[in-house]
């Protein structure tokens, strides 16, 4: 009897029940398993091995080598073929860079690896046109993962852990030996006389996993040895109650927030309505939205200054975060924008042509043609009588520091700062907002916002009509 015929009453009855409670596999499922050489991953090839005629499998292995190790480690994905080719199974060799990786994008040894793994896992799981993506994270892994989690974040959903099935590709990651402790992979595999490799790195503290490895799991196994299936099972529910959770958050993200390309904003007092637990998972939404992908330094205390910022009772107020994100309170309003550099261009006079159509800072047009007779102003248009010889011609630009107007009907000038502020004008908006002066270096127009007190000696009836259009009204 080979080594991949198992009696049904050891690791079959072990795994199976775990797998059909968690639906990790279909009749005639395509799997891709993730073998390395070491005792977890022999172990899970071959319990799918011993069950590939009850299911109907079809099994494809892939093996990966970082170059880590030098030959070494080209011997480990040697030592895999040579088991593939004893069992009939296809096998796919590849190998990785991640030093290079390293180099490019300033990333630790584990965290290049796994993104050039994965990166691999996805293009195999593509080219064979694999269901699943079968990896053998064990109980131990899970332990591990939480208590690192706990270590360095405060997010409650650290607790959820390695998700035991998750989609990925163009089908799902599944982790049937979740379920296994260590020192129960090594048992199964001298019982089945599996011979596997040992990648030494594993001993080695500079990793921290290893260090929890090493130093914290075995203080926690003097206290419970079945410490991993009850982390197992925490995580399981806190996976089932973050699923409720999300899709409630996401509900409310529906009902209150308005999603814009590269802008979001909401109504603070509603968006407050809601429990604090579904604001913070709006708030990981909203960002995930924004981001591509989320930057690494972004931190717990990004969310502290937010809702912070929610609280604040001052009327406008950023925040700046990671990639010229920034976060904008403008009385009952919060935005999230990214912070645009007003062009050189803007901040001096463009000469606006007449008859002619101009795009504005803000991405309004103006429109600017002649007019004659009865004329009729609103907060769009503009009238300049033709025979203001001293305001021709007409200029654009946006604000500068020490701006003021003599405002219509004011009987006085004002700066346009304080204007703005009047006006609740959002901060974000206020240093793309076009103003229109006279040749004489007067204020004429903030557009759409105020007028000034033109002066003119006599009234020939005719204009220079200047006309703004907000496709976004």
């Amino acid at each position: 009897m080979g080594w991949w015929c198992l009696s049904r009453s050891t690791l079959y009855d072990k795994l199976t029940p775990f797998m059909k409670r968690h639906q990790l596999l279909h009749m005639h499922a395509k799997v891709l398993v993730g073998v390395s050489g070491g005792a977890d991953s022999l172990l899970l090839l071959h319990y799918l091995i011993s069950v590939q005629k009850q299911w109907h499998l079809k099994i494809v292995v892939i093996s990966i080598d970082h170059g880590l190790r030098g030959e070494e480690s080209a011997e480990d994905v040697k030592y895999v073929e040579s088991i593939c080719e004893n069992l009939g199974v296809p096998f796919v060799g590849k190998q990785v860079n991640v030093n290079r990786r390293k180099e490019i994008h300033k990333e630790g040894t584990q965290l290049a690896a796994r993104h050039l793994r994965y990166q691999v896992f996805e293009e195999v799981m593509e080219e064979t046109g694999s269901d699943v993506l079968a990896l053998a994270h064990h109980g131990d892994d899970q332990v591990e993962t939480v208590l690192m989690r706990m270590v360095r974040q405060s997010n409650p959903t650290a607790l959820t852990g390695i998700p035991i099935k998750r989609e990925f590709a163009i089908g799902h990651i599944i982790r049937p030996l979740l379920c296994l402790s260590k020192d129960e992979i090594y048992r199964y595999c001298r019982e089945l006389d599996i011979v596997p490799r040992e990648d030494p790195s594993n001993n080695s503290i500079t990793y921290t996993r290893n260090f929890f490895r090493l130093h914290v799991l075995p203080l926690l196994r003097q206290q419970d040895h079945q410490v991993h299936l009850h982390v197992q099972e925490m995580t399981e529910r806190m996976t089932e109650d973050e699923e409720f959770l999300q899709t409630q958050s996401e509900a409310m993200v529906h009902e209150v927030v308005t999603c814009k390309k590269n802008m979001v904003f909401f109504n603070i007092d509603v968006f407050r309505s809601y429990p604090i637990a579904l604001q913070r998972r709006a708030f990981r939404l909203i960002l995930n939205y924004l981001y591509q992908e989320v930057p690494t330094d972004l931190s717990s205390q990004h969310e502290k200054d937010f809702f912070s910022l929610l609280r604040q009772q001052k009327s406008n107020v950023n925040l700046d975060f990671p990639k010229s994100l920034t976060v904008t309170k403008n009385y009952q309003e919060l935005r999230f924008h990214f912070l645009s550099q007003v062009k050189k261009e803007w901040k001096v006079h463009q000469f606006i042509k007449v008859p002619g159509v101009m795009l504005l800072p803000n991405g309004v047009t103006l429109t600017v043609t002649y007019a004659s007779g009865t004329i009729h102003e609103d907060n769009h248009t503009l009238h300049i009588p033709i025979e203001c010889e001293s305001l021709l011609p007409l200029s654009m630009r946006v604000r500068m520091p020490g701006d003021r107007m003599n405002v219509r009907g004011l009987n006085g000038r004002k700066k346009v700062k304080d204007i703005f502020i009047d006006e609740k004008v959002p901060v974000y908006l206020r240093d793309n907002w076009p103003l229109i002066f006279g040749a004489d270096g007067s204020l004429l127009w903030i557009v759409g916002l105020k007028k000034a007190e033109i002066v003119r000696e006599s009234s020939v009836g005719k204009y220079i009509a200047l006309t703004y259009t907000d496709s976004s009204e």
